[in-house]
C-alpha cells in the first residue's frame, strides 16, 4: 500500500492539492519528489492513486492517476456512545476505535462523567481519527459526534433494533441479528448510576456484563467493538 494522505474536500477532478498537516508531512517528512506516488482519500469510500506534479512551499499538487472504491467497513455499522476517559486515554480509545471499524462515536455527558470535551478537543480527535484511518486503510472517516447528554443518547436511537448497554451488574444475555446496526453504550468509571441504567432499560436497551473483573472505561469499549463487529455472537448472546 502506498503512503496514504487525506484530502478533506471532495476529489472529483484530475488533479488534487494537499494543505495543512497533509502537505507538511509528505514534503518536509517523506521528501517527496515530483513523480512520487501516493494514495490519496476523502472519506467517501474511494482511493485515488496520484503522482506529485508540483512542490509549493505548503502545498503539493497532484495528478489522479486511478480512482478504485475499496471497501474497508464493518458488516455491522457501529455506534459507540461512551463517556470519554480522562487525557491521553481519549486519544488512544479513538485510534483503535477507528482500526477496529467504529461508524460514530459519541462522547457521553453522565452523572459521573469525569471528562466533558470542548471543540477543541474535538477537533483533536477527530484528527485522530484521520491519523488512524491513514495507517489502517479505512476510506470512510469514523464520525466524532458533538457530546450527548444520556436522556438525549438514549431517545435519538429510539428505533434502533439492537441497543446495548454495559452495566457490570447486568444478569441477562443480550443478542442480535448478524450485520444490522448496533448502538452500544459504555459509562464512566464508576458506571452508569441505577437511574440511569433504569432509564434506559425503560427505553427498550438490553444489558450486557463483560465478566467478573471492572474494566476501565476504553477497554470496555474496544472490548465490545471487537465483539459485535464482523464478528456473530454465540447463539445465546453474551455469557
Amino acid at each position: 500500500m502506498l503512503d496514504r494522505y487525506f484530502i478533506d474536500s471532495p476529489i472529483t477532478a484530475e488533479r488534487a492539492v494537499l494543505t495543512g498537516a497533509e502537505a507538511h508531512h509528505l514534503l518536509h517528512v517523506m521528501r517527496a519528489a515530483r513523480g512520487s506516488r501516493v494514495t490519496l482519500f476523502d472519506g467517501s469510500g474511494y482511493e485515488f492513486e496520484a503522482a506529485v506534479e508540483r512542490l509549493g512551499r505548503s502545498e503539493v499538487e497532484l495528478a489522479i492517476l486511478d480512482r478504485r472504491q475499496v471497501d474497508r467497513e464493518a458488516a455491522s455499522a457501529l455506534s459507540l456512545g461512551v463517556a470519554l476517559p480522562k487525557g491521553d486515554r481519549q486519544k488512544w480509545l479513538v485510534e483503535k476505535a477507528t482500526e477496529l471499524g467504529v461508524a460514530r462515536l459519541v462522547p457521553l455527558q453522565t452523572e459521573r462523567a469525569v471528562a466533558q470535551p470542548g471543540e477543541n478537543a474535538l477537533e483533536r480527535l477527530r484528527r485522530a481519527v484521520i491519523e488512524a484511518s491513514k495507517q489502517c486503510g479505512r476510506n470512510r472517516l469514523m464520525e466524532i459526534a458533538a457530546p450527548r447528554a444520556w436522556d438525549d443518547f438514549l431517545a435519538d436511537h429510539n428505533e434502533a433494533a439492537c441497543r446495548l448497554v454495559a452495566h457490570p451488574g447486568a444478569e441477562a444475555c443480550a443478542s442480535f441479528a448478524a450485520n444490522e446496526p448496533v448502538v452500544v453504550a459504555v459509562g464512566p468509571e464508576g458506571g452508569f448510576t441505577e437511574g440511569e441504567v433504569t432509564r434506559a432499560v425503560a427505553c427498550g436497551w438490553q444489558l450486557v456484563n463483560l465478566g467478573p473483573r471492572i474494566l476501565r472505561v476504553e477497554t470496555a469499549a474496544l472490548a465490545l467493538a471487537a465483539i459485535l463487529i464482523d464478528w456473530k455472537l454465540p447463539q445465546n448472546g453474551f455469557e
